[in-house]
């Protein structure tokens, strides 16, 4: 299993990224997949996830409303849309595969996810 994460960079507060998430070696309808983050000096905090049915979708509170998650079955990627961005969103984004519990459901803490990607980093200038 492999994920591999991309579209990180810089850009100013108020501005867009879209994060991507290639993933090879399972297949997106039957495991849920979820966004991560860690800043300097933090504990990684879950950002956003999808569920293997792909109708059950989470945010973390300081991403709803400008954080969107979407995923192409056919590309088998996993997409994070940010719009908005803060400063406080500046860190380094990691996306991740867990077994399903729930096809409606993704939510779970980092320990519910056994393959991880390398991480992209976003850094949000104020």
């Amino acid at each position: 299993v492999q994920l591999q994460a991309s579209g990180g960079g810089l850009v100013q507060a108020g501005g867009s990224l879209r994060l991507s998430c290639v993933v090879s070696g399972l297949r997106l309808n039957y495991y849920r997949i979820g966004w991560f983050r860690q800043a300097p000096g933090k504990e990684r905090e879950g950002v956003s996830c999808i569920s293997s049915r792909g109708d059950g979708k989470y945010y973390a509170d300081s991403v709803k409303g400008r954080f969107a998650i979407s995923r192409s079955i056919a590309e088998n990627t996993v997409y994070l849309q940010m719009n908005v961005l803060k400063p406080e969103d500046t860190a380094l984004y990691y996306c991740a595969a867990g077994d399903t519990v729930s096809v409606h459901s993704c939510r779970g803490s980092v320990t519910d996810y056994f393959a991880w990607g390398q991480g992209t980093l976003v850094t949000v200038s104020s």
